[in-house]
């Protein structure tokens, strides 16, 4: 009977074996996560470090030197410095700050470098002062450096001379020239060249034109009072009752033939000045009668308002004609070569 028992029992309960191998399994992912957990966190947040070093810790007085800035941060961090200005003590100055340079190392970190130049005038031993940079809710502080500063040796054997006096440079002709145009002198050049070009192509181009298109002959005084003689006649004007107009552009007509054939300015002239200045000339003074009677008819009937008959108005166009006619210009006589041919013709033989 108690056989029995003991059979149903190890059927029931699990052997040795299995249950190890459970345990063991279970074991193996609770560290899995706390694994996964602290890997987690670690990458979440970790330290902020800020690191500084010098290129060379010992520098002449006045020389330079660079200073490297290494800051190590979760990646997307803000942060920035505290203390960091044109000085960094009282001996050490910045000269330039460079700009940053990221890089991403991994694991959710990265790594920021910037090198700050600095420079310092006074001789002597210093120690610049820890950077204080401030990211998110923590500041962390650099390490500080010291900074040796080694005077210039001077030879104590040599004179040590003042500043130099002044120096008379003389003067130029730039130095009284206004500054806009000494500045862009070149720029008014190309203005000047430029212009001196278009003036020629356009003098050269207008002169070829010129030379191209014919010379118009001028027209002869009396043939332009001709032609105005003529003008007026076919104007019918005393047939259609204009007798005013008529002598007004019959007198004009003489007025502008004796200022443009023997310079008298008529046009300014009373009748009694003209007449007086055509007696005067000896090519008009034997028509200066006709002149006189012809400028007192016309001044009879613009101021007098009298209505000359029909035969004075032709016989006033017939008097202006006459005087042009007597004035005109005597043509030159062409000299014949005396040819025999041409005595002969000018002196008949009579016939035998």
């Amino acid at each position: 009977m108690n056989s029995d028992k003991f059979t149903t029992m190890d059927k029931t309960i699990p052997s040795t074996g299995i249950f190890h191998r459970t345990l063991r399994g279970m074991m193996v992912a609770v560290m899995a996560v706390a694994a996964a957990l602290c890997m987690t966190s670690a990458q979440a947040a970790g330290p902020v470090q800020v690191k500084t070093a010098l290129d060379s810790a010992y520098i002449l007085m006045g020389k330079q030197t660079t200073l490297h800035v290494d800051i190590v941060q979760d990646r997307g961090t803000q942060g920035h410095f505290l203390n960091v200005g044109d000085t960094l003590t009282s001996a050490v100055d910045v000269v330039s700050v460079g700009k940053p340079d990221t890089s991403d190392i991994g694991s959710g970190r990265e790594e920021i470098r910037q090198q700050i130049v600095i420079q310092a005038f006074d001789s002597g031993l210093y120690t610049i002062p820890p950077f204080v940079y401030a990211a998110g809710g923590d500041t962390v502080m650099s390490n500080d450096l010291p900074l040796k500063v080694v005077p210039v040796a001077v030879d104590s054997l040599k004179t040590i001379h003042d500043y130099a006096g002044t120096v008379d440079a003389g003067w130029k002709l730039w130095d009284f020239v206004p500054d806009f145009i000494a500045d862009y002198w070149w720029v008014i050049l190309i203005c000047a060249l430029v212009v001196l070009a278009v003036a020629v192509v356009f003098f050269f181009r207008k002169k070829k034109v010129v030379d191209v298109l014919p010379k118009k002959k001028p027209v002869p005084p009396y043939e332009l009072a001709m032609q105005a003689l003529t003008r007026l006649k076919e104007a019918k004007l005393c047939e259609n009752g204009h007798e005013k107009e008529f002598y007004t552009r019959l007198t004009e007509i003489l007025r502008t033939y004796l200022e443009q054939r023997f310079g008298i300015n008529a046009m300014e002239m009373t009748t009694t000045q003209i007449v007086h200045q055509v007696k005067e000339h000896d090519v008009t003074r034997p028509s200066s009668d006709l002149m006189k009677e012809i400028l007192e008819m016309a001044d009879f009937v613009k101021f007098a308002k009298v209505r000359p008959l029909p035969d004075d108005n032709v016989k006033s166009f017939a008097m202006a004609t006459r005087f042009v006619e007597s004035t005109r210009p005597v043509e030159p006589v062409e000299n014949t070569a005396a040819t025999p041919e041409a005595a002969e013709s000018n002196n008949p033989q009579p016939n035998k």
